[in-house]
């Protein structure tokens, strides 16, 4: 197993289609379309475990989070507009790129690093809140990452990770019909045999030392066109999880 969670195919993979970041039509259509529900998740959580008013224009203010994989930064900038203060890491050089322009074209001042999750664990830097987003499927030494991810949550914070589970319903439509059928994703963008389970990954939360605090699958809705929490945990899922602490 490496002792990097660096896996140099995926990250030419998604390096290629940098470009598209921002375009809610191009190649990552399917992560615009999923941002709402997952911004939400992470935004009720938040005003739930910190106290927060959600009445407040800024109701995030003075909360730090990390976003591990940002790609462009989808992700980064509404947290930055509800008042976070945001860093943005990637693997990949040319995402960073992107994210930081865009960043400055829209006035949000959002910390980006081309780096890795083990790296700035290293530092021992510490966050509110860190974001794992379809990303623990793209990475290798799985346990490395998961490990710093944790050890990047501050006592008493938060840690989300989204991803895909292994069924063959996941295989099905989240593999085969949305690259080959549906064309929602560029074909090879995921592979099953990478995906995880919800139980495999609460085990590597727990394992390192944090608490699972709650669990909901994704579904499409097609009639609405839209992405919403769901019990179904199959396909698409969310572990929040948090380090105890002050």
């Amino acid at each position: 197993m490496t002792a990097t969670t660096i896996n140099d195919a995926e990250i030419a993979k998604f390096t290629a289609m940098a470009e598209e970041w921002w375009d809610p039509k191009g190649k990552f259509k399917p992560l615009h379309k999923f941002n709402p529900v997952r911004l939400g998740y992470i935004r009720e959580h938040l005003l739930s475990h910190f106290g927060r008013d959600g009445s407040d224009m800024r109701p995030l203010e003075g909360l730090e989070i990390l976003d591990v994989g940002c790609g462009g930064g989808l992700l980064c900038e509404p947290l930055a507009r509800l008042g976070a203060t945001v860093t943005g890491i990637d693997a990949a050089e040319r995402n960073i790129a992107i994210a930081r322009l865009h960043a400055e074209k829209t006035g949000l001042d959002i910390a980006y690093s081309a780096t890795t999750s083990e790296a700035l664990a290293a530092t021992g830097k510490q966050f509110d809140m860190v974001l794992n987003m379809e990303v623990v499927e793209h990475v290798d030494n799985v346990p490395l990452y998961m490990k710093s991810c944790a050890d990047l949550v501050k006592p008493g914070g938060l840690t989300l990770t989204a991803t895909l589970n292994r069924t063959l319903r996941a295989k099905m439509f989240a593999v085969m019909a949305a690259e080959h059928v549906l064309r929602w994703l560029p074909v090879g963008t995921h592979d099953w045999n990478k995906f995880l389970t919800p139980d495999e990954i609460k085990t590597l939360l727990t394992r390192n030392g944090l608490v699972v605090t709650g669990e909901t699958g994704v579904v499409f809705h097609p009639l609405a066109d839209e992405w919403r929490p769901s019990r179904d945990m199959g396909i698409n899922y969310m572990i929040m999880a948090k380090r105890p602490g002050a």
